[in-house]
């Protein structure tokens, strides 16, 4: 079983274009060559602007290829929550925004003929055994305010997994192939003339005009606009940061035999909730199906137990499919939640007006990234788009006011970590393929010790805003609990909002 591996993952990679190791200039530049940064750059290409894109990693290395790619119109965070935060017209555009992605994912899949496993099919919100039918009726009202005129209650689910309890049910959702949809993508985008560079870290934007990005290979791009799309923005220290947070969710994939499990996107009402697709295998590995099941989120960097969240989600799952077989993979990926249930697409706070952002992805990443496409073409090409302000990232939300507070009187506490003695005494307590954090006089370091033996020191200081970095077993990462930037167990940067490794301290017998 691949420990931390996602199903598409395991399917391939997409090949990596090269470094970017020559200045050049173009109408965009893009960073980050997921969901977002790609459509971005699709959908600009197909306007007639020259585009470049630049990644760290490869494409669709970052959360992309840790999704369990539903493609819904059924907001994470509910219409109703999506109504008292926005207004009754605004839950009306996060309806029709979503559901236009899901439309402009189709329409790209039929135009560029890509084979990426998409499909439609109905989504059900199911409701939790003796729970009141209260939740599921204010939802189903508040659906149907926002447009979704389709949307259905039944008072037994029929899926026969879920028949005992009720559900709503939203018609015409979406799923795919996430890497594939992305290698299609990246086909398409350099048949129209894009170039995409990858290993290509961004180390510094300056808006300009024109905007000039730097990398820290030490070429540069001059553009006339910039997008960043990190998941995490690293060009924003503070503004956005406080109006989300990094959630780490957990998934486990089955194998089922083939049409004993009923095909729908389903997410449930539970405490802590599951989310549920199926998935088609390769002929070569299975006769089945893949059953994919998720849940079970914390904050990233506030938890070290992902053996027992696992567990419960196959006890979950064993229980609601009883034909679920052996553990084909498993995995995590990181969901950035906003304090208002939507993204935030468009100008960067405080930044140039040329500098653009896409982030908080607030458990619907494949929407979101698609809708980060379609308005963020329209915002460069200066056109008018109703969901402009609804995406705005300078949006201040009141009705979200309490979310807010309690989001970051959470970072604030994280900061008394300083204080506090380290995982271990010293260094010599660390056993072969673990990390820990020790203190070394008024700081902290994150020590990790190799299967051979070799330790490995870094700062445990998050280079973004100075929290101490956290441990992560499962992953073998260092992740900050603060704003969710995580590293490899060496200390190189996974993702942001960082966007420089941890500072490495030589070990002793290195100094000099």
């Amino acid at each position: 079983m691949e420990q931390t591996k996602s199903i598409w993952m395991r399917m391939g990679e997409i090949a990596s274009p090269p470094s970017l190791v020559q200045d050049v200039v173009t109408d965009v530049c893009v960073v980050g060559a997921g969901i977002a940064g790609m459509t971005t750059a699709y959908l600009l290409l197909r306007e007639g602007k020259s585009v470049v894109v630049l990644d760290d990693g490869p494409i669709g290395g970052g959360q992309t290829e840790r999704t369990t790619a539903h493609l819904s119109n059924a907001i994470d965070d509910r219409y109703v929550n999506i109504e008292s935060w926005h207004g009754e017209a605004g839950a009306r555009m996060a309806a029709e925004s979503h559901t236009a992605a899901i439309d402009q994912i189709e329409a790209i899949v039929k135009e560029e003929r890509i084979e990426c496993d998409f499909e439609r099919l109905d989504g059900y919100l199911v409701g939790s055994p003796g729970e009141s039918l209260e939740k599921l009726q204010l939802e189903l009202l508040a659906s149907r305010r926002a447009g979704l005129s389709q949307v259905e209650f039944n008072q037994h689910c029929p899926l026969h997994e879920f028949n005992s309890v009720p559900c709503l049910r939203f018609p015409r959702q979406g799923q795919f192939h996430p890497l594939k949809y992305l290698s299609g993508l990246n086909q398409a985008i350099q048949r129209m003339g894009g170039f995409i560079f990858t290993r290509s870290r961004v180390e510094k934007i300056e808006s300009g005009p024109p905007a000039i990005i730097r990398t820290y290979q030490g070429a540069t791009v001059r553009a006339h606009s910039v997008v960043v799309a990190t998941n995490s923005p690293f060009n924003d220290f503070v503004t956005i940061h406080t109006k989300q947070a990094a959630y780490i969710s957990y998934v486990l994939g089955f194998e089922v035999p083939k049409g004993s499990v009923s095909k729908a996107l389903v997410w449930d009402t539970e405490n802590p909730y599951h989310y549920v697709r199926l998935q088609s295998l390769p002929e070569s590995e299975s006769n089945g199906d893949l059953l994919i099941v998720g849940g079970e989120d914390h904050k990233t960097g506030q938890a070290n137990d992902a053996e027992d969240r696992y567990r419960r989600i196959e006890e979950w799952t064993r229980h609601r499919f009883p034909t679920s077989g052996n553990v084909l993979t498993r995995w995590s990926g990181q969901v950035l939640e906003t304090i208002d249930g939507l993204a935030f697409i468009g100008r960067n706070p405080l930044d140039g007006p040329n500098v653009y952002i896409a982030t908080g992805d607030s458990g619907q990443g494949m929407t979101h990234g698609t809708i980060a496409g379609m308005l963020l073409t329209d915002l460069i090409l200066e056109r008018q788009n109703p969901w402009a302000t609804l995406y705005e990232p300078s949006r201040k939300t009141l009705r979200a006011a309490g979310r807010y507070l309690q989001e970051n009187l959470n970072v604030a506490a994280q900061y008394t970590n300083w204080v506090t003695s380290g995982d271990v005494g010293s260094v010599e307590s660390i056993a072969p393929g673990t990390g820990a954090i020790v203190r070394s006089g008024i700081s902290k370091m994150a020590a990790y010790r190799d299967n051979d033996g070799v330790l490995h020191q870094c700062s445990a200081i998050c280079p973004h805003l100075g929290g101490l970095v956290e441990w992560n077993r499962n992953e073998s990462t260092w992740d900050c609990p603060c704003h969710g930037s995580r590293f490899d167990k060496q200390g190189h940067l996974l993702c942001g909002p960082a966007n420089s490794d941890l500072e490495t301290i030589p070990t002793p017998y290195e100094v000099g």
